[in-house]
């Protein structure tokens, strides 16, 4: 369905914008934006014929925008002080929050929608892989850009749609899915629940939304088709042997055995989340001929577990950002890679999630062989008094530790000896990649 509207969106660059406008855009839409600085993202939107701004300040708006009859769409990271915010607001705009035009868009579709503190993306990427290999008719809202198909957001037809449910801001309460998946319920984004039985009444709620299938990692707190590597859940796993790329493994399904597929990602953490994808397709009914092709040719995700070559080093860069992430990148680190001296970089991502996981951090970041650690990256929030980088680096029990700025990065790598660097978090971290397989990789 065609759709001939003009949107303003207020943080397009985000993830999980940047996606929803290029799908207004393929439907026929006029899409406008702002974000506070350009980037990969943002470059990809301009090139689609979306004007962006990069100034916050009412000037900066074009006449045409000024309309009443513009729709505003805004990212939950926007404060309502944001001028432009306050001048459609004021105006009487319609305006919604990203979560619930998604949410609006998706209800009126059938929809899989995928929640989880950890391994969402993962998860709702592996699926819509599987989907486009079996040439099914979907759309999918993805928060990372897959490789191969080089977008956060895949469009073959309009049959379903795939998406995540966000739990930040409790957005996923504004989704009805007809299939939903919770893959993992650690506590996180205090700030909104307050407590980890808040944030599982939120989990549950979104469950009691869902319309028709819902699918739970085992061992949740929550009634539904069960996955895991337990064998009491419904979908199991069992005889895995890892490899240098990846993982060769059965899995018991309730109606037989499926013998010898082999997943082409790393960690154990990547292959729980296989399973939760695979488990979603079956329910669907697609066949495991297709299923075994697509969990082999899987191109990934950027930021996820990628690997480079830095000369004799080896260079991983991962999103992760909450201790058990951390801890799900240790457990690779040290099964896939035990013969390398190890240095994570790693880039705490926001104030409040370091304040309320300190001693989390400071035990998963202790067992890493080195440890440099970059100030906080503050995100939507405003600093927190006597929570720093130095706060946490004061815990952390290894002594091989300091705190760098981004400029002197190259010189502490070369200084730590290490023939494995990891880069971890979900701020700006990632754009160190480019800056370091640059610097640290010898021209042959």
């Amino acid at each position: 369905m065609k759709n001939h509207k003009t949107y303003f969106m207020i943080g397009i660059g985000g993830i999980g914008m940047s996606a929803l406008a290029i799908h207004l855009v393929q439907n026929g839409a006029r899409v406008w934006g702002y974000d506070r600085e350009e980037s990969q993202i943002t470059q990809k939107l301009s090139a689609m014929g979306v004007d962006i701004l990069y100034d916050a300040n009412m000037e900066a708006l074009p006449e045409e925008i000024k309309n009443k009859s513009v729709e505003v769409i805004y990212s939950a990271a926007i404060s309502n002080e944001h001028p432009q915010w306050q001048f459609f607001a004021k105006q009487g705009n319609k305006m919604f929050k990203r979560a619930a035009f998604l949410g609006q868009l998706s209800n009126q579709n059938r929809s899989i929608a995928i929640g989880g503190t950890h391994g969402k993306t993962t998860t709702t990427a592996l699926l819509a892989h599987i989907m486009f290999t079996d040439k099914r008719k979907f759309s999918a809202f993805v928060g990372g850009v897959m490789k191969q198909y080089d977008s956060n957001y895949i469009t073959t037809g309009n049959d379903f749609i795939i998406l995540e449910a966000d739990e930040y801001d409790r957005s996923f309460l504004q989704l009805y899915p007809t299939i939903g998946a919770i893959t993992a319920m650690d506590a996180d984004h205090m700030e909104i629940y307050k407590s980890i039985e808040g944030m599982h009444e939120g989990y549950a709620a979104f469950a009691g939304q869902v319309q028709e299938k819902f699918v739970v990692a085992e061992n949740l707190p929550l009634s539904g088709i069960t996955y895991g590597f337990e064998p009491t859940a419904d979908y199991s796993i069992k005889n895995i042997e890892q490899q240098e790329k990846g993982f060769f493994f059965d899995v018991v399904t309730p109606e037989h055995i499926e013998k010898g597929l082999f997943f082409n990602q790393l960690g154990r953490h990547n292959l729980k989340n296989a399973l939760c994808a695979l488990t979603l397709a079956r329910l669907e009914g697609v066949s495991f001929k297709v299923i075994r092709k697509a969990l082999a040719s899987f191109p990934g995700i950027d930021r996820r577990l990628n690997q480079y070559a830095l000369g004799d080093r080896i260079l991983l860069d991962d999103y992760a950002h909450h201790p058990v992430e951390l801890e799900a990148l240790l457990e690779t680190v040290k099964s896939t890679f035990s013969d390398r001296k190890n240095c994570i970089v790693f880039q705490p991502h926001l104030f409040s999630r370091t304040r309320d996981f300190m001693m989390d951090f400071a035990t998963v970041l202790s067992q890493f062989d080195q440890i440099i650690l970059l100030e906080i990256y503050p995100a939507r929030e405003q600093p927190i008094e006597g929570i720093t980088a130095s706060t946490l680096l004061d815990h952390i029990a290894n002594p091989q530790k300091r705190i760098c700025e981004k400029e002197a990065l190259v010189n502490a790598i070369e200084a730590s000896g290490a023939s494995l660097v990891v880069l971890a978090g979900a701020g700006d971290i990632g754009l160190e990649v480019q800056k370091l397989t640059l610097e640290l990789n010898p021209i042959t």
